[in-house]
């Protein structure tokens, strides 16, 4: 899986052992590699087939001692799958227009920001971001990488996904939105749209990062499907009971 990464050896480092995030009693440590050279832009695409992520400047994958939790999940967009609660969606949200912007951060997004963070995660890490903080999470990237915004019919800014260009698809960095009418879905919407998109270009996959099948957080990631999981022995689709 690294053969293309051979010849464009890259320096990996692990974290230090801190408390899991997601499962408690766990220990989180990471394996990382700083990217921003033009060695690690070029091996940027071949590192995340391989399940890593981005944040930043640096790719990372899981490395915690005793534990393989965290599973690379993809969803196959050829293929996918419209179930009737997608379709209502859709439909539900007829009235946002998405415009892709470049990743530069303004004091609107940081405003919604703020309020998703307080709505959704206010004993997180993130919520503490002040407007640098969130300037540097979304303008430092050493690769393609650009802001898709939602607007509503009164152009009120109500969602926002950050997403990374691959050579096989898409990948989605972050999002986060509206938290005050939940029967919107801007989630789920979100993924929906980045779909077509992946679709529109003519490429494979949308991206989501890792699924732990223990955390509840985690568990909408799979409701998308055809999806595969990263193996050992490469990407496999996933059972519909998986």
């Amino acid at each position: 899986m690294f053969d293309n990464l051979r010849a464009r050896p890259l320096a990996f480092f692990h974290t230090l052992p801190m408390p899991c995030p997601y499962l408690p009693g766990k220990t989180e440590r990471r394996l990382i590699a700083d990217i921003s050279s033009r060695r690690g832009q070029l091996a940027h695409d071949a590192l995340a087939k391989a399940g890593f992520r981005r944040t930043q400047h640096l790719t990372y994958r899981p490395a915690c001692p005793g534990c393989n939790a965290c599973h690379p999940v993809r969803v196959r967009c050829a293929d996918f799958r419209w179930s009737r609660t997608f379709r209502k969606l859709l439909k539900r949200n007829a009235d946002l227009t998405a415009r892709p912007v470049q990743s530069i951060a303004t004091r609107e997004q940081y405003r919604l920001f703020q309020a998703y963070q307080q709505g959704r995660h206010g004993d997180g890490e993130m919520a503490m971001m002040d407007f640098a903080d969130y300037a540097e999470m979304v303008e430092r990237s050493p690769i393609e990488t650009y802001l898709i915004e939602y607007r509503d019919a009164a152009q009120e800014l109500v969602a926002i996904m950050l997403v990374d260009e691959q050579e096989d698809g898409l990948s989605a960095v972050y999002s986060y939105f509206d938290t005050a009418d939940a029967t919107r879905g801007f989630g789920t919407y979100m993924v929906l749209d980045l779909i077509e998109r992946t679709k529109a270009r003519g490429r494979n996959y949308v991206y989501l990062g890792y699924w732990i099948p223990d955390c509840r957080k985690m568990a909408y990631k799979t409701k998308y499907r055809p999806y595969e999981l990263l193996t050992p022995e490469g990407w496999i689709e996933a059972s519909p009971e998986g």
